[in-house]
């Protein structure tokens, strides 16, 4: 097959992935509103494009969930994010945008690495998709207290919430929510990922 080719099937694939993400969005199984955060499953699909398709794909699939997380900032279909988008636009992209594009990345990274080890190619897809979400909430979270913390949004939540410090306020926020995420979408995109992987080569 010659690279024109190869590369036609893989902007499908990828198109294929972001119209999965769209919908799960459009529909609301991407997110499930928990106060002022939103369990998220669109980690999902990211994940799946970074384990089977590489850095690339995880790059373009979380730049499209952070672009939709973006619009709810600008248009009000987030509470928190829109509150942030008020102190600081520039800082609301970042946090909506790029932490999500780090994250598609560092998650294609991380199997890379991990994939190496795991010669039956089992544990390491699980693992990987599990980075999904914990990195997501870990950047997002990380530069909630980096770049928000002191606004008066942020330290609403922080004395609701009774919490002593910036690890505690995430801890506190996070929750079961974080757990929820971490387990669905990292077993699940772990299974289809490796699937996936499987039905490209």
């Amino acid at each position: 097959m010659n690279k024109q080719a190869m590369d036609l099937k893989m902007l499908t694939r990828l198109a294929l992935l972001v119209a999965i993400e769209l919908v799960m969005k459009a529909v609301g199984l991407g997110s499930v509103p928990m106060g002022p955060l939103y369990m998220s499953f669109l980690t999902l699909p990211i994940a799946v494009g970074a384990i089977a398709m590489g850095p690339v794909a995880g790059l373009v699939l979380g730049g499209v969930f952070g672009a939709v997380s973006f619009y709810d900032a600008i248009t009000g279909g987030s509470a928190m994010t829109s509150a942030l988008f008020q102190v600081s636009p520039v800082h609301t992209f970042i946090l909506c945008v790029v932490t999500r594009m780090l994250m598609g990345l560092c998650v294609a990274l991380i199997f890379a690495a991990l994939r190496k080890a795991d010669q039956a190619g089992g544990w390491s897809y699980i693992l990987s998709a599990m980075m999904a979400p914990a990195l997501n909430t870990l950047f997002f979270m990380g530069y909630i207290v980096l770049a928000f913390y002191n606004c008066d949004y942020v330290q609403g939540l922080v004395a609701k919430n009774g919490a002593a410090n910036p690890l505690m306020f995430v801890v506190l926020l996070v929750g079961i929510q974080g757990v929820a995420e971490f387990l669905v979408s990292g077993i699940l995109g772990g299974v289809v990922a490796r699937a996936v992987a499987k039905y490209l080569k």
